[in-house]
């Protein structure tokens, strides 16, 4: 339950978004009349080219294919440390370490013994790719190489990867050691999204202190060579990246690199001495046929729906929804958001932001073009919260009142600053209606049944929806039929009742004169009566 939040706000929110969203938002289905550019090839076996910003493949071979990754797997582990660990701590090699690297392996010639800082380390880790420093590293961080792989798997799973799996730290050889260009475009673009790690890694050239084989210290140098002006292969606009080889994996290179707004990744696998000129190919096409657009600039569809809507909670002050206005869509240069469709998901995974109500997404002819967010201004309602407010199964009353009074007791410490956003509801304090009626219960689940059918087999839910309308017209003609006849009836039994008085009363008037004993030739009594 979300901290600012009541249960009874997420269940309004969710009846509503299932039924008025959807019905604004897909109500036209839009063709694109723009190609998606295609006009690149690349002799390496495996490579992606994505957005950075918007996480869309522009350009693919083999993405899905798995392959060794070499030294590109330090990408990775640089990220880890950097999230887990402080720059300043202090590790030691060990003689694991150094010495459970295949010989000949790159290095930056630390002995057992050697100290230097978690910066230190990662700078020969990225610039050198020294394997010592990648096993040192994972140690600090982990404790073991075993312990940190397992940490390398849990993040890759995280950040959507399913068809990666990793061993050890550096990308040495291992069967159970691969990845594939899609995951380590994932991986590659959250890593660059850290700025320690674009930093460290954007950096050409370090000065390593004092060791036991380099007493004066030592300066290194990239390995990226795109990103060293003196090169032959120099690229302008390379942010950083990080390069790879062994005899199994081939050639491997990550680059990250901006232009005219549109930030782009690449990755290559599997590549024949092709790995530079074959991301230049990339580059180049990116730049040339592709942009990056913000939603919020140049779609105002959700926006506007959110103002009709009007939704307004209980506990708070104004609207509770908003949508995400810093998500961007990729889309040909020669396109617009015209082109665009616009699809409502409520199906959220855990890597979606923790206040998301639903994902909006974009798709450009077949190909998903972005996704921004329709998000929650109060609390968390992102999967668990979800099944807070919509189903509610498996809780305990005992757990939604205990959820309850810690809510409440939030918010009464925070209530200076609540004041200005939340007025908290005074039913909200009392644990008997914290929880949502069972029929509000039963009508959510039931929108979201039909929010399901609808994006799954839309021609079948729109002839469910055709028939009940026939339906529902031949109820209410029945209905008016049957009024009118209850009405033409009763009018029917008022003009008889009115009839048979008059007659009746005839009758009497004709009785009366027969009792009275007159003659019919007496005129001044027929007179008086």
């Amino acid at each position: 339950v979300g901290s600012e939040m009541c249960i009874r706000d997420r269940a309004v929110i969710m009846l509503v978004m299932c039924n008025y969203l959807p019905i604004k938002i897909n109500s036209i289905e839009v063709f694109a009349t723009t190609e998606w550019p295609s006009s690149v090839s690349v002799e390496s076996d495996g490579a992606v080219l994505m957005d950075a910003d918007s996480g869309v493949v522009l350009f693919g071979k083999n993405i899905h294919t798995k392959y060794f990754p070499a030294s590109i797997t330090k990408i990775l582990t640089a990220l880890l440390v950097i999230e887990n660990c402080d720059l300043n701590e202090q590790i030691t090699f060990s003689h694991n370490a150094v010495h459970n690297v295949e010989n000949g392996s790159s290095n930056a010639g630390f002995e057992v013994g050697d100290t230097i800082t978690v910066r230190d380390a990662l700078y020969a880790l990225l610039l050198k790719s020294a394997n010592e420093a990648a096993n040192a590293l994972a140690e600090h961080c982990a404790g073991s190489i075993e312990a940190f792989a397992e940490l390398m798997n849990k993040k890759a799973k995280s950040l959507g990867c399913t068809e990666s799996h990793f061993v050890n730290p550096s990308g040495l050889n291992d069967p159970n050691h691969y990845v594939t260009a899609y995951d380590y475009a994932l991986i590659s673009r959250e890593a660059f999204k850290n700025p320690i790690f674009v930093e460290i890694d954007s950096t050409t050239f370090y000065d390593l202190p004092a060791s036991k084989n380099y007493p004066e210290g030592q300066t290194i140098y990239t390995h990226h060579a795109m990103l060293k002006r003196s090169n032959a292969a120099y690229y302008p606009g390379i942010i950083c990246g990080k390069t790879g080889y062994t005899t199994l994996a081939g050639n491997t290179l990550v680059t990250y690199a901006e232009r005219d707004k549109l930030k782009v990744i690449t990755v290559i696998l599997n590549g024949h001495m092709t790995h530079y000129s074959d991301t230049k190919a990339l580059l180049d096409f990116a730049f040339a046929n592709f942009k990056n657009v913000l939603i919020s600039e140049v779609d105002n569809s959700f926006s506007d729906i959110m103002s009709n809507v009007d939704l307004v909670s209980e506990t708070a002050k104004g609207s509770i929804l908003e949508v995400d206005d810093s998500r961007s869509i990729s889309l040909p240069k020669d396109s617009d958001i015209s082109e665009t469709n616009r699809l409502v998901n409520y199906e959220l995974n855990a890597s979606d932001p923790s206040n998301a109500i639903a994902r909006l997404e974009y798709t450009f002819g077949d190909r998903n073009v972005g996704h921004t967010y329709l998000l929650s201004k109060y609390g968390n309602t992102n999967k668990a919260a979800q099944e807070d407010a919509v189903v509610l199964v498996g809780e305990s009353s005992d757990t939604q009142a205990q959820a309850t009074n810690e809510s409440t007791t939030e918010n009464k410490e925070s209530s200076e600053s609540a004041e200005e956003s939340i007025f908290v509801d005074d039913s909200v304090k009392n644990n008997e209606e914290t929880s949502i009626n069972t029929p509000i219960k039963a009508v959510s689940v039931t929108l979201m049944n039909i929010t399901n059918l609808k994006n799954k087999f839309p021609v079948i839910f729109y002839a469910i929806i055709v028939i009940l309308g026939i339906f529902v017209l031949l109820l209410m003609l029945k209905l008016a039929i049957f009024l009118y006849d209850k009405y033409e009836a009763r009018l029917i039994r008022k003009k008889r009742a009115e009839r048979r008085k008059a007659n009746l009363t005839g009758k009497a008037l004709v009785t009366d004169i027969r009792d009275l004993d007159i003659a019919p030739d007496d005129t001044e009594k027929m007179k008086w009566l």
